[in-house]
């Protein structure tokens, strides 16, 4: 039987957003399939392994987001949490297979799923992107990150390694703006490990919906020393 709604009364109108981490642990394939869910009575806030019954403080009618304290999982301050594009799953990431005609080799094209691991950067967590765009010259994969329930659920292209090469979204939870041209600590708000990622700032633009930013040269700050 479908589970009951999760909350009633006054507090029926108040909405969390879960984090975007399309995780797949809720039963769902996407955290917009779990919001779905959730509103037709199929699932409740609770069945989200990030859902903190603390954080569904707001109004009726206000929109509660997943807490971020300001630090990754290492206790580490970051500028910004790095958001999808409006209407999209996750930002935007931008990957090179480690062998660049596999794109061509597998028929690499938008739509498809592919799976592969951030090897260059040092990531132990295999990923399930969705292809945005797909370049067949440079092997330039634009995807979202859809999370690992669609491996489960989906046919997929393993490209088993690959570079990151960039990341686009908006900001959000801004502690220090992006400014064109300078390095910058941030958090995307799928990682799995919640760890920081460092990126050069190569385009901002402000926006109605926020501060859209695209960077580039993108490592994985796991260590002590975390000055950019």
């Amino acid at each position: 039987m479908p589970k009951k709604a999760p909350v009633t009364g006054r507090t029926a109108a108040r909405v969390w957003l879960p984090p975007g981490k399309n995780c797949g642990l809720c039963g769902e394939n996407s955290c917009r399939n779990f919001l779905r869910a959730v509103y037709a009575t199929a699932r409740v806030y609770a069945d989200c392994p990030y859902y903190d019954d603390r954080e569904l403080k707001a109004g009726p009618g206000e929109v509660t987001e997943a807490v971020y304290s300001g630090r990754d999982v290492l206790g580490h301050a970051y500028d910004f949490v790095l958001g999808p594009l409006p209407g999209e799953v996750s930002a935007r990431k931008i990957v090179l297979p480690f062998r660049a005609d596999l794109v061509e080799k597998l028929g690499i094209k938008e739509g498809d799923y592919v799976l592969g691991r951030p090897m260059g950067a040092g990531c132990p967590v295999p990923h399930v992107l969705q292809v945005i765009k797909a370049e067949p010259v440079t092997g330039l994969l634009y995807t979202w990150v859809v999370g690992p329930q669609f491996a489960r659920e989906q046919a997929v292209k393993d490209v088993v390694a690959y570079h990151m090469i960039g990341f686009e979204g908006i900001a959000h939870q801004v502690s220090r703006e992006p400014v064109f041209g300078c390095r910058v600590t941030f958090l995307p708000g799928f990682c799995m490990m919640a760890l920081n990622h460092t990126g050069f700032v190569n385009l901002v633009l402000a926006k109605s919906c926020g501060i859209q930013v695209r960077l580039e040269d993108i490592r994985i700050l796991a260590g002590p020393d975390q000055d950019v």
